[in-house]
């Protein structure tokens, strides 16, 4: 990512206030969210965009241990907490992506004009990623790639899938970088130099042709804060299970309105200028004809994984075997069923709500009843009944570690070979990896 952590160079050239919070006391970590943004000039020095960066207090440094996760918060914060308007202005923001979030729904929370999906340099790029790339450029979004310091076949092969190429001034040799900077703009792309410290590598940076600049140079990242709104999962719980079911405006309402801090941040979204309505939203069953039931359920989705509840995700282990068994039957129903959305969320559902009993200290039955889930995914869970009861069985086979047993039964639902061991322990893994980003003590 684009920022420095640990030295600190003070501001020239242009001064940006930093906010000051009071965050000293022992509780202010509860009270309050944190947004680092940093901005990035075009040629003549004018505001062109801002970087969102991953604050988990009033300190501005970053404190990552999982780039999914941070990527999560930032999501979450800007639209949710802060709110778009406030965060970005009239500009864009560059957010980091790592591979899973990039294939992740979770993505189309966020406007493509206002977002700018920055591309970690730990991301391998094939044919399946050039893919997703050009799905998400034909929505709209601008790609960059993050942290460039050489020329590499690598570099070459992504160049058709994006946008804006940072090239990194503290780790790219001068003996290169005109060469490189070169090859860049004469693939037609928009050139931005990064960590740029100096008077001298800003000219320089001019010299040879850079559209956008961003370092310390200009201005250290701002932090932003705003107070704490806590979701109850629970309420979250019921809020999916309603829309796992397709239910009505009304049902949706009422539930809503038992979540206040959810329909501060449902207004925030439906607000921001992701759906383009020219005017703003006052009430909430306006908010939620026109956010749409599947991106409540993808906002909901996110609160529930950002959100460690009680307890911090490293210390509670059934949340995180939710999540990962979630992860892993939406990816399977994927393969299965590549254009069937509606599978895949149900996949997810089923997964989600499979432990909700043992989070609530009750037996499946009398919970799923309770919730009034969907009627496949509640005999999915109670039954293993239908094809998402097959998938529920591969994930708890996958959780056990028995290579032999992550096969399809004699009794699978037809097309289920294709999910052979092999495949199974991939979506494994990769599920594993993308909750893996959930497990730290940062909250939301």
């Amino acid at each position: 990512m684009s920022e420095r952590h640990i030295a600190r160079i003070p501001p020239r050239h242009i001064e940006v206030l930093e906010s000051l919070v009071d965050g000293t006391g022992p509780d202010s970590i509860t009270q309050f969210v944190y947004l680092g943004r940093q901005p990035i000039l075009d040629r003549d020095g004018a505001l062109n965009a801002y970087e969102l960066l991953f604050r988990a207090g009033a300190h501005n440094y970053a404190e990552i241990s999982d780039d999914a996760q941070a990527t999560a918060q930032v999501v979450a914060r800007t639209i949710g907490g802060i709110g778009v308007p406030s965060v970005l202005g009239h500009h864009r923001g560059f957010v980091n992506m790592d591979r899973a979030l990039l294939f992740n729904d979770i993505v189309h929370l966020m406007p493509p004009d206002r977002f700018v999906l920055e591309i970690l340099e730990t991301v391998r790029f094939d044919a399946h990623l050039a893919r997703r790339l050009g799905e998400l450029r034909r929505a709209g979004f601008l790609i960059a790639l993050d942290d460039v310091s050489e020329l590499s076949d690598e570099l070459i092969g992504a160049l058709p899938y994006v946008d804006i190429v940072k090239i990194d001034f503290l780790q790219t040799g001068r003996e290169t970088l005109a060469k490189l900077a070169s090859m860049v703009r004469n693939h037609g792309k928009t050139l931005l130099a990064e960590k740029v410290e100096t008077r001298e590598d800003f000219a320089l940076a001019r010299e040879l042709g850079f559209d956008l600049f961003q370092g310390y140079f200009f201005a250290r990242p701002q932090v932003l804060v705003a107070p704490r709104n806590r979701s109850s999962r629970p309420g979250l719980l019921r809020l999916l299970a309603l829309l796992s079911r397709d239910a009505g405006i009304a049902e949706l309402e009422a539930e809503l309105k038992l979540n206040p801090s959810v329909v501060v941040q449902l207004l925030r979204l439906v607000n921001s200028s992701a759906f383009g309505l020219g005017r703003k939203i006052a009430s909430l069953r306006e908010a939620i004809i026109a956010t749409g039931t599947r991106q409540i359920a993808r906002w909901a989705q996110l609160l529930l994984y950002a959100d460690g509840g009680d307890l911090p995700w490293s210390a509670d282990p059934l949340v995180q075997l939710a999540g990962t068994r979630s992860r892993f039957m939406e990816l399977a129903a994927n393969w299965l069923r590549p254009s069937d959305e509606d599978f895949a969320d149900a996949a997810f559902m089923t997964g989600i709500f499979s432990l909700v009993h043992v989070v609530l200290g009750s037996t499946p039955c009398e919970v799923l009843d309770k919730l009034g889930l969907a009627p496949q995914i509640r005999d999915a869970i109670v039954l293993r009944n239908g094809a998402l009861g097959a998938l529920l069985r591969l994930a708890e086979a996958a959780e056990e570690g028995d290579a032999a047993s992550l096969a399809p039964g004699h009794d699978a639902p037809a097309g289920f070979e294709a999910l052979t061991p092999d495949v199974l322990s991939e979506l494994n893994l990769s599920a594993a990896a993308w909750f893996g980003a959930h497990i730290a003590e940062v909250a939301v």
